[in-house]
């Protein structure tokens, strides 16, 4: 298991975000922390980890949680090559600058 000490800072800022975004949407829905709970099939321990943004906590089970939230279409999204623009200028670059016809003899 990894530690959160030895992710990278954005990392660990990006995961916190999520898990007080996590907590805030079940808040505004109104859905306590044993009914999460129950209905993600975890532990309430296992979901203050989720709203913690705590790495040690599988992915499948963020991904449930924002299922039970409604908002996991947005999953599909995190890695999609039209918004990854580093990929996008790679390409770019390895664009020909000429592009020449054959001859035909």
């Amino acid at each position: 298991m990894r530690k959160l000490a030895s992710l990278p800072i954005p990392v660990r800022r990006a995961l916190s975000k999520l898990g007080q975004d996590i907590q805030d949407a079940r808040k505004r829905r109104q859905i306590p922390t044993t009914l999460m709970a129950e209905r993600a099939r975890i532990s309430r321990t296992t979901l203050a980890k989720v709203e913690k943004g705590d790495a040690s906590v599988a992915l499948g089970i963020y991904a449930t949680v924002l299922f039970i939230l409604g908002m996991e279409h947005r999953l599909k999204d995190l890695a999609d090559v039209r918004f990854d623009e580093t990929g996008l200028m790679l390409d770019e670059e390895r664009l020909p600058q000429r592009i020449r016809l054959k001859r035909q003899d």
